[in-house]
């Protein structure tokens, strides 16, 4: 079994940047690609970056060109970035992990593991 716990968001101005964190416990040497998903209200939780334990990386388009994702595979952490954030980025922010195997997962029921969630609130 693999637990996630995420850290950071909190409420942001337009404009400015957050950074998530997520630290993987348990047997993290089953996974491999971890990510970050979101679900703003009354929408559908959707993939924002991920990436796999050879760092290979997938941005969804809203983020990409403003956001970044990197891991520590020792430490068993994933972290990301958004820069320029709007009221649009408002969302509880989820980690993720998959089961070693599958690689750069892109799609939700690729991901076994997944950690509470942590909301963001822009505010403009």
């Amino acid at each position: 079994q693999v637990q996630l716990a995420g850290s950071g968001g909190g409420l942001v101005q337009a404009g400015q940047s957050l950074r998530l964190s997520c630290t993987a416990s348990g047997t993290i040497r089953s996974i491999d690609a971890m990510g970050w998903y979101r679900q703003a209200p009354g929408k559908q939780r959707e993939l924002v970056a991920a990436i796999t334990s050879a760092h290979s990386v997938f941005y969804s388009d809203f983020v990409r060109g403003r956001s970044k994702i990197w891991r520590d595979n020792f430490k068993g952490t994933v972290s990301l970035r958004v820069d320029n954030l709007s009221p649009d980025d408002t969302a509880v922010y989820f980690c993720a992990a998959a089961k070693r195997g599958i690689g750069l997962a892109t799609t939700e029921r690729e991901y076994e593991y997944w950690g509470r969630g942590t909301q963001v609130s822009v505010s403009s």
